[in-house]
């Protein structure tokens, strides 16, 4: 995915994937040199969202007819909001985890505690003021390299709660596409999904 694109995606938890190849896959990869249209540099860029995030096309199409609802003039930036509050991406850029899959999959299993109270939905958005912390059995030897050495810095939407704990966090504020941790260009996707009346 990251070849095909030409760009690491953190959330995929792969550094390095472009160091050796850094060409797109396929048996023409390091030949094709053509211009992509203007179609191909819209849907690179809504790829960039899905891979990253670890989405299904049919989820991104919800978030976004969400998004449309709650800020019909600028609604790209409710979409980041609602992409970067999901608990799993909350998870990873807290440091919990190395990728957002494997931050899913500490959500799934029960080791991430939102307000108090365990949550099992990867998917589920969060609001300002939530805190988020991992579960005692969580917050030792299973999580200790991604929190030793996070894939990202803390972006500023986010703090630790408790100076000196590691395993608290609270969301500050509403991100938005400042928050995107890697190039992106938030009007082809808008443009993109205008084209095709989501």
């Amino acid at each position: 995915m990251q070849r095909a694109l030409g760009m690491e995606l953190p959330g995929l938890g792969k550094p390095g994937a472009l160091e050796t190849r850094n060409y797109p896959p396929g048996q023409h990869g390091q030949g094709n040199k053509r211009k992509p249209t203007q179609y191909g540099t819209q849907l690179r860029e809504k790829q960039k969202l899905l891979f990253h995030y670890g989405l299904r096309e049919e989820q991104l199409r919800r978030f976004v007819r969400t998004a449309r609802t709650m800020n019909a003039s600028n609604w790209i930036e409710s979409l980041i909001g609602l992409l970067e509050l999901r608990l799993d991406n909350v998870v990873f850029r807290l440091g919990f985890a190395r990728s957002i899959a494997a931050a899913r999959q500490l959500v799934s299993h029960g080791h991430v505690m939102v307000n108090g109270k365990i949550v099992t939905i990867g998917s589920a958005v969060l609001r300002s003021g939530t805190f988020v912390r991992l579960t005692e059995y969580a917050s030792g030897a299973m999580t200790e390299a991604a929190r030793n050495a996070p894939r990202l810095p803390l972006p500023s939407y986010l703090q630790f709660a408790m100076e000196g704990v590691n395993d608290h966090g609270v969301i500050r504020m509403q991100p938005g596409t400042e928050h995107v941790p890697f190039e992106f260009n938030p009007r082809q996707v808008a443009e993109y999904y205008a084209k095709r009346g989501v």
